[in-house]
């Protein structure tokens, strides 16, 4: 009886390589506390910068003040937002709904609004208007603290209007933030402006372009693309995250 050899190549790929080879997980700066701090936000202080305290839903008079158009001016902030017919958006800290419903008729009937907040009231609020509107491209979605609880790669635009600031986990919640964008997808953070002592806000709800690019900075998915000075006291920072292809390059 004859004896058939067969050999089998193996080819033995390094652990090294395959490390390599895989998505960089970004580091996790550490959260601090001080001993002096301001009373205007909490004692917990992220990449040298210290958190603000949360607005309640009380205050949802106040998002919708009519002060707000002419202090603000969202007229402005929409155009730049660049958005089209179908597309998916996530207004995160929607609060009383005050850009959701100004966002919904941008994307039209085929596109989504998903309003996400972590307060209840917000949302129910959120929920009456809608009906009341007959608006059916918005749905509410109840985050956490480090979770928006978006759906994976679904979302082209994420929009956070005077929020990101008050985040007490901001590296959790961008992390999450980053899963659910689409490649190509982008962060828009409207942020009043620190470097402007005329602007009549807290300090601790201030944020620098400077600062936001350092904290997105952790994340290597995400490219700062644009910053517009179009607002009268707001930044509108925008972010995109790079497609399989660019990270190639």
């Amino acid at each position: 009886m004859k004896q058939i050899l067969v050999f089998v190549s193996v080819v033995l790929v390094p652990a090294v390589a395959l490390a390599q080879d895989a998505p960089k997980k970004p580091d996790k700066p550490k959260y601090e506390t001080r001993r002096e701090y301001d009373p205007n936000g909490i004692n917990k202080f992220y990449m040298g910068r210290q958190i603000a305290l949360v607005m309640g839903h009380s205050a949802a008079d106040w998002l919708d003040r009519p002060e707000r158009e002419m202090e603000e001016q969202p007229a402005k902030l929409l155009p730049l937002l660049k958005l089209k017919e179908g597309d998916a958006v996530a207004d995160i800290g929607a609060g009383s709904g005050f850009y959701t419903f100004r966002l919904s008729p941008l994307v039209g009937e085929k596109g989504k609004i998903y309003a996400v907040d972590i307060q209840k009231e917000m949302l129910d609020l959120i929920k009456q208007r809608a009906k009341a509107k007959q608006i059916t491209n918005v749905e509410t979605v109840m985050g956490k603290i480090s979770d928006p609880k978006l759906p994976d790669s679904a979302i082209d635009l994420i929009l956070m209007v005077d929020v990101y600031h008050e985040f007490s986990h901001p590296f959790e919640m961008t992390e999450a933030m980053v899963k659910s964008l689409k490649p190509g997808g982008r962060i828009v953070f409207v942020e009043f402006r620190l470097e402007d002592e005329t602007v009549p806000i807290k300090l601790v709800h201030k944020m620098s372009e400077k600062q936001v690019i350092k904290e997105m900075g952790v994340f290597p998915q995400l490219k700062h693309t644009k910053t517009h000075a179009e607002l009268p006291w707001q930044h509108v920072i925008v972010f995109e995250k790079k497609s399989d292809e660019k990270k190639e390059k």
